[in-house]
């Protein structure tokens, strides 16, 4: 919304009055615009309705690099806009009316911007040390760990990994997601150990040599205890 103001000067003899039209409002807009290079919480709105929408950003990680730029382009492109990568009002507007729509739910597919939040939420813990029972920060073990991502989520898991394995729905091998739990027989018959699979045959867990870590699906140690995986995101 624009304003008018009126301003006055004298001039000699004589008051000379102007109105002066006041454009604030429209500059916040324009700060307000989304471009390669931005960082924050906008920039992770964008990213997580784009891949709502079936675009590829890369991370969902709040950071609008190359791979949210060709997103936003296709994007825009795809609805009409001009495809010149800034996030402005008006696609904002469409992007958020588009996603609104969609049905984020689609059956046996998991929603890919809650998969992308959960795993970049696991990756942070990178690091901290296995302590057998632990379910904070301070130290996990691979159930706790598991629950303790999820419930940051608004999703909550049993404690044990045996239990885990009944919640869900069964996802065999070959149609593995993001964002699954995928299980192994470790220490005890059946399932016994639990991490959350993160994509590239790979899953993020706690483990007791490493503390919490990243580790292949393929490895000889891994992929000989495998018992099977569950998905409980939708």
């Amino acid at each position: 919304m624009t304003s008018v103001r009126k301003k006055c000067i004298r001039l000699g003899g004589s008051i000379i009055c102007s109105l002066v039209l006041l454009i604030g409002q429209a500059v916040n807009v324009e700060a307000a615009d989304l471009k390669e290079g931005a960082k924050g919480s906008a920039v992770y709105d964008v990213q997580s309705r784009l891949a709502v929408l079936g675009y590829s950003v890369g991370e969902v990680d709040g950071v609008f690099g190359k791979a949210t730029l060709a997103a936003v382009e296709r994007f825009q492109r795809d609805t009409g806009l001009l495809p010149d990568g800034v996030v402005g009002e008006q696609t904002q507007r469409v992007l958020e009316n588009a996603a609104s729509r969609k049905d984020t739910v689609s059956r046996g597919v998991v929603n890919k911007a809650n998969a992308s939040r959960i795993i970049l939420t696991a990756k942070q813990y990178i690091g901290v040390p296995y302590v057998f029972g632990g379910e904070s920060p301070k130290g996990f073990d691979c159930s706790g760990f598991t629950q303790f991502v999820f419930a940051k989520h608004g999703v909550d898991l049993p404690r044990t990994a045996d239990v885990q394995y009944g919640v869900g729905t069964a996802v065999s091998k070959n149609n593995l997601q993001p964002g699954d739990l995928v299980f192994f027989s470790t220490y005890l018959p059946g399932p016994s150990h639990v991490g959350i699979y993160i994509g590239d045959g790979q899953f993020i867990n706690a483990q007791s040599s490493k503390g919490v870590a990243i580790a292949k699906m393929s490895s000889k140690y891994w992929a000989s205890r495998y018992i099977g995986a569950r998905r409980v995101l939708r």
